[in-house]
């Protein structure tokens, strides 16, 4: 009984790793396909509609981010050099 209960261990242990890595796999060979799609349709010369879509997404999103950092930037009160005196000279 005990060397069963070794085994039924082990053999779980292995089934796991085995399932994780066939996961792993399959998730990884996805993203690839996926990836490669869309360096294909990036290099095209007449961009697909969702390429061109996205794209647009993306340049507003970041013009959007840049835009509120520079009213933060402007909303805040300036600061002051440090005034030097006449020891540190």
């Amino acid at each position: 009984m005990n060397t069963f209960g070794q085994a039924a261990i082990l053999g779980l242990c292995f089934g796991l790793l085995w399932g994780m890595g066939c996961t792993l796999a399959i998730m990884y060979s996805i993203y690839l396909a996926g990836y490669r799609k869309a360096v294909k349709e990036s290099l095209k010369p007449v961009k697909p509609e969702r390429y061109s879509h996205v794209l647009h997404a993306i340049l507003t999103k970041k013009a959007m981010k840049s835009q509120r950092k520079i009213e933060a930037a402007a909303a805040r009160p300036p600061v002051e050099p440090p005034s030097q005196s006449p020891s540190q000279s």
